[in-house]
């Protein structure tokens, strides 16, 4: 039997990269979208060490004509998909009073985030129904716990991934009775590049018990589960949300 095969937007680094890495490691082959146009130095024989093949494509999820060049690739390569991790995401443009959002600036985070992933869904679904199974197949989603809580200084990124929560509910609707998994990941506060610039508030944050587990995420937190889902070992539970998150968004009194 072929290898199951997946596709990792904004799979170079951060939490992509850690899935991409887990999904190797898990026995996938990997193909990685990402902006660049050209892989990451390291990223092949990183993959290709833990035992995958990798392919690379350069993609923008905001631009839905790229997405038929990201699925014609994979099914060149791999002659199937039967895994797509929707990591790719972007935050507010500007932080700040919501007051001032400028509709450019909304419309580039939902771009990205909501309509992009929206469709690039569609259109991978759409080439799994039209593949031959064999593997467990599941559409993976990371969101973050802003689909929830809410951050007065970035709406547009709240209302960006509250939406995409709900697209998964009704993807999840959709191809239940196909057998294929669809799933929400939820972040907390992860320790990636996109935090770097605000470790120490965030360092404050989690000492003074914002995060119950007492630590930030990583990036490997992120990429176990979603090795666990892709694997096909939670396939009754298509549909869930998953917190990765400490218990952050656990209410409290």
């Amino acid at each position: 039997m072929t290898r199951p095969a997946a596709i990792v937007t904004g799979g170079a680094r951060g939490i992509g990269l850690a899935c991409t890495e887990a999904l190797a490691d898990a026995g996938f082959d990997i193909l990685v979208a990402d902006l660049a146009e050209q892989a990451p130095d390291g990223l092949d024989a990183d993959i290709s060490a833990r035992g995958a093949k990798l392919a690379y494509v350069s993609c923008d999820v905001a631009n839905l004509d790229s997405h038929a060049v990201l699925i014609d690739a994979a099914m060149r390569v791999f002659g199937r998909i039967d895994c797509l991790v929707n990591n790719a995401g972007v935050g507010a443009v500007v932080r700040g009073d919501l007051l001032e959002l400028k509709p450019e600036n909304f419309d580039r985070t939902l771009g990205i985030n909501l309509r992009g992933t929206v469709f690039l869904s569609q259109a991978v679904a759409k080439a799994m129904l039209a593949t031959p199974g064999g593997h467990t197949r599941s559409i993976i989603t990371v969101t973050s716990v802003s689909a929830e809580m809410a951050s007065p200084e970035r709406s547009e990124y709240c209302i960006s991934k509250a939406g995409l929560s709900m697209w998964v509910k009704n993807l999840a609707l959709r191809l239940a009775p196909e057998n294929i998994g669809v799933f929400e990941l939820r972040p907390g506060i992860i320790r990636t590049d996109m935090t770097a610039g605000v470790t120490a508030k965030y360092d404050a944050l989690i000492d003074s018990g914002l995060v119950p587990a007492k630590r930030w995420g990583e990036a490997s937190d992120i990429g176990a589960v979603v090795a666990t889902l892709a694997a096909g070992r939670l396939g009754f539970s298509t549909g869930s949300i998953i917190n990765v998150d400490g218990a952050l968004s656990v209410p409290r009194l």
